[in-house]
């Protein structure tokens, strides 16, 4: 395994048209990786998604399970507590048929009234608390129901997704293997300068070969002398409006597009127009 100062002895070793082609080649794998990528669509993205609703499903589920838990916990107490004022009620009405007075006969039927009210105070809490049970369940039913709807697109785009991965897998492990052989021959800080030019790249393009006398990525002309450094291939020259690598066409591969001539009007004689007499 070859270290970074080994990687940055051997890029060092290389001139900088070497450097230039081995990016070249190297942006030419990685558009080829991009390529896959753009060929899976926005599938990665849909399964992660779908994944991500149907964990928030069950997060919402299980959440409302628990109110529904808490709901019946409730309910439950509240009729504890109802039994326990129809005791009350019964115990003093028991009292009532033994007062001595009318005092203790009014506070006892005071007790009573404020018992019943209890009662029916209890009892409408545990017609909200059911209603709400009732609520939270349907909501709990139509989670399980989406749940199941989602798993079964999940399963449906995961099979598309994998079908897509198992056609291109191999290729894209031979280029990605290849990007980083290429990766080992240029030294360190021109590469991240070139993955931070191509990250920033609309189109992924960190280097480019120049076309009729423009940028090949932005296309905006280029000056004589700064099309002659290109072709020297002395020096890394960058585009200075779009910031990208540039390489002439020759080094990149391509044959350069053909200049179209400029067509001269061919001069025409005039006739003599001469008139008949």
């Amino acid at each position: 395994m070859a270290t970074t100062k080994d990687v940055k002895k051997n890029s060092q070793d290389l001139s900088v048209e070497q450097k230039l082609k081995a990016l070249y080649q190297l942006q030419t794998m990685l558009s080829k990786i991009d390529e896959i990528k753009t060929l899976r669509g926005e599938l990665p993205l849909e399964v992660q998604d779908l994944e991500d609703e149907i964990a928030g499903l069950h997060t919402r589920v299980e959440r409302l399970k628990s109110e529904i838990a808490d709901l019946k916990s409730s309910i439950a107490g509240k009729k504890v507590e109802i039994e326990a004022a129809k005791n009350s009620i019964a115990k003093y009405k028991d009292q009532q048929d033994n007062v001595r007075n009318n005092r203790e006969y009014d506070f006892l039927s005071k007790e009573i009234e404020f018992q019943t009210l209890e009662m029916e105070l209890c009892e409408k809490r545990i017609r909200e608390f059911t209603e709400q049970q009732n609520e939270k369940e349907k909501e709990v039913e139509n989670c399980i129901h989406k749940v199941e709807e989602r798993t079964k697109d999940l399963e449906a785009k995961k099979n598309e997704l994998d079908e897509i991965v198992s056609e291109t897998k191999q290729e894209e492990e031979k280029l990605r293997d290849k990007a980083k052989d290429l990766e080992t021959k240029i030294e360190p800080r021109l590469l991240q300068s070139f993955k931070r030019i191509r990250k920033s790249s609309r189109n992924g393009l960190g280097i480019v070969y120049v076309q009729r006398d423009a940028c090949g990525g932005c296309f905006n002309k280029i000056p004589p002398q700064r099309q002659l450094d290109i072709r020297s291939r002395k020096k890394i020259i960058v585009c200075e409006y779009c910031g990208r690598i540039m390489i002439d066409p020759e080094l990149a591969g391509v044959t350069p597009e053909a200049k179209p001539e400029a067509t001269k009007d061919k001069p025409t004689r005039r006739r003599r127009i001469t008139s008949e007499s």
